[in-house]
């Protein structure tokens, strides 16, 4: 496959256009971009919209130091955001909310809290049986036909339903939830960004207003109930974030993952019983295609001299996951499959996913579930003409066309027909947490 080259940097004299995070170049080959900005040290300069400009870290230590240091960076984007078109297709994604990813302190530590006790009410085997069952959803819709788009028909479906019982939703506000956040995370214009901003609130305020009248065991409940207080405009850019960070990093994860196993011979002979899994797979992916490739926007508080490059108060980083953990040091061969957990795509220091094993299992899950049922699933194109979504905050395949021996509710044996877990109300990951809610009216902070 052939794709365009990065510029060269314009820190060694060339003073070419800054590198574009945002076009089907870069979604084609990031690794290729990310080598070349590393020649500009461990901070370099990109365009993550046009006009936009940020600083990339890609050097792992830099990025430990950027994000553990709460007394020199701040989540706050106030101040840069005032510089920024309020039309700007990136702000979707950037733009100050009340929530836990743009604040410090003891307001982050107050919101940080909303968050880990209420899914701390979770448990982990309802949660399991929840993902089975709408796996087993959605592969009975597709099973038959020996076919399918794992992407479209799975990868992306699939979180919408959970995070749609865990929240209290039916389910038919499902593709309103895909379109918004589709729209918010590509920007592929102002009108398409602020479009699909405005369409993912109404999505959350109709989900908080139906809360009010009707609270349930539901995630949008316990953070009405939770001992925080939240205002109400707190209460919705919480949902917003949390059910934004919950539907695509996971759908990217679930997909990535997908890709990789069913193009490696060592996965899919794990399929039949061979030695690699499907949590290799998340681990590699967590490693080399992070679902959030490039985000953790930092602003410093004072004009700093950071790592050799200077910048001023106010101003634009980012962290990129994917070139800090492909950095060459951290990466010796088969270091992705060695066990060693510690990449930053869950990001680091205070600000590190506060939710994570929540997301794994959701994850593996999905993944066994899937080819369990499917077991000599295969991809229908070669690897190599797979599609990325553009994008410069996520790592998102668009497409992954996939083919089977088809199945049906028929044959012999178990089938998703007849296997599949039947919770007994939507919300079936919440239903041992109403116990353990009503025994504490003020969950404690794990």
């Amino acid at each position: 496959m052939t794709t365009q080259q990065p510029p060269s940097c314009p820190a060694h004299g060339d003073a070419p256009p800054v590198v574009q995070l945002y076009g089907p170049q870069f979604a084609a080959d990031p690794q290729a971009f990310y080598a070349h900005l590393r020649l500009c040290g461990p901070l370099a300069p990109v365009e993550i919209a046009p006009g936009v400009d940020a600083l990339l870290v890609t050097g792992r230590q830099t990025a430990l130091d950027l994000l553990r240091d709460t007394s020199t960076w701040s989540k706050d984007p106030r101040r840069w955001q005032a510089t920024i078109p309020p039309d700007s297709p990136v702000l979707p994604m950037l733009a100050w909310r009340r929530n836990v990813l743009f604040s410090d302190g003891e307001a982050h530590a107050r919101y940080r809290r909303v968050i880990v006790d209420a899914f701390d009410l979770v448990e982990p085997h309802e949660l399991r049986l929840l993902v089975q069952h709408c796996a087993d959803r959605l592969i009975r819709e597709f099973g038959g036909a020996g076919h399918c788009d794992l992407i479209a028909q799975y990868a992306r479906s699939l979180p919408l339903l959970i995070f749609n019982a865990l929240f209290g939703l039916p389910d038919h506000y499902s593709e309103r939830l895909i379109a918004a956040l589709a729209g918010m995370l590509e920007g592929n214009s102002p009108e398409e960004a602020a479009e699909a901003n405005a369409a993912y609130g109404q999505y959350v305020r109709e989900l908080v207003a139906l809360k009010r009248q009707r609270r349930g065991d539901d995630l949008t409940s316990w953070f009405m109930h939770h001992p925080a207080g939240l205002s109400p405009e707190e209460l919705v850019d919480q949902i917003i974030l949390t059910m934004g960070a919950g539907h695509e990093p996971t759908t990217n994860l679930i997909g990535n993952a997908l890709g990789r196993m069913l193009s490696d011979d060592r996965y899919y002979n794990s399929l039949v019983g061979g030695a690699l899994t499907a949590q290799d797979a998340i681990n590699e992916v967590l490693w080399r295609d992070p679902p959030m490739a490039n985000y953790s926007a930092h602003y410093p508080l004072r004009d700093i001299y950071f790592h050799g490059t200077w910048i001023r108060a106010g101003q634009l980083v980012l962290v990129s996951y994917a070139a800090a953990n492909t950095q060459p040091a951290h990466t010796a061969p088969g270091q992705a499959r060695s066990g060693e957990r510690s990449h930053l795509a869950w990001a680091a220091g205070p600000h590190a996913c506060p939710v994570k094993q929540h997301a794994l299992l959701i994850a593996t899950t999905a993944i066994e579930r899937l080819t369990g049922w499917l077991s000599n699933i295969e991809l229908a194109v070669p690897y190599e003409q797979l599609v990325w979504r553009p994008g410069s905050f996520h790592r998102a395949l668009s497409a992954l066309p996939a083919r089977f021996t088809p199945i049906s509710p028929d044959q012999t044996g178990a089938t998703p027909w007849n296997s599949s877990p039947s919770p007994s109300t939507p919300q079936a990951a919440t239903s041992t947490a109403k116990q353990a809610a009503s025994a504490s009216s003020a969950p404690q902070p794990s």
